[in-house]
């Protein structure tokens, strides 16, 4: 079963980090930004289910940061904790009416917040059991529970990393990703290899789609797409 994506969106990067060492070590696969701007970059290319957002953030602040993501097509549905220093009823009220999920008030226990987040996802799988973890796309069908792979009726013998890299692009078809941000979110962004690794598990996956190798599109001078429905 994949780990739940989280992303940290938080300024102070000390604090950040304990939020980080945590998380991972309560199971989930996390990513932090350290301002709005690269927060919403990065919920874009991640695809977080949730979302722990610092409402004073610079460059964009987090209260805009939810409102944005909760336009998104591609993130709308992630569950969002916002975290402020500010304590009072109305600055709650402002962070709910943007989206927020809850709302955790500085200083917190890191276990009180690991609580919230786990009594969110509960809640959200009690309301929703069947919906989340299969991505279909132009018959390419993704189960990222069972971590299986299939085109029609026929199964995908796909590596973790042939996995990662086909769910990234067909969750956000016509979108085109750079080599470097496949590799992020594909393999990881520790992981020291050359761009050009991309391009090897590229043909890896357009050789086992075989009739529908033509779905994932390179985009000369940027990287690759998966190919958008009713496009030509």
């Amino acid at each position: 079963m994949p780990k739940p994506k989280i992303l940290v969106v938080e300024d102070d990067r000390s604090l950040a980090e304990v939020l980080e060492y945590n998380l991972d070590k309560a199971g989930y696969e996390v990513y932090k930004a350290h301002d709005g701007r690269d927060g919403l970059n990065q919920a874009q290319l991640r695809l977080p289910d949730i979302v722990v957002l610092d409402v004073m953030l610079p460059v964009v602040d987090g209260l805009e940061v939810c409102r944005q993501m909760r336009a998104s097509q591609e993130n709308r549905n992630a569950l969002i904790i916002m975290l402020t220093a500010k304590s009072e009823e109305a600055d709650q009220l402002v962070g709910f009416s943007v989206g927020a999920d809850d709302y955790v008030v500085k200083p917190f226990s890191v276990r009180v917040l690991l609580e919230r987040i786990k009594a969110l996802r509960r809640r959200r799988a009690e309301a929703n059991e069947t919906e989340g973890d299969t991505i279909v796309c132009q018959g390419v069908a993704l189960d990222r529970r069972r971590h299986r792979a299939s085109v029609g009726n026929r199964n995908l013998d796909l590596t973790r990393s042939e996995f990662k890299l086909l769910e990234t692009l067909i969750r956000q078809p016509g979108r085109a990703f750079d080599r470097s941000e496949l590799i992020d979110a594909a393999l990881g962004e520790d992981t020291l290899v050359l761009e050009r690794t991309i391009d090897v598990h590229i043909r890896a996956l357009r050789k086992k789609l075989e009739e529908q190798a033509d779905l994932i599109e390179t985009v000369r001078g940027v990287g690759y797409r998966f190919k958008e429905p009713g496009a030509t």
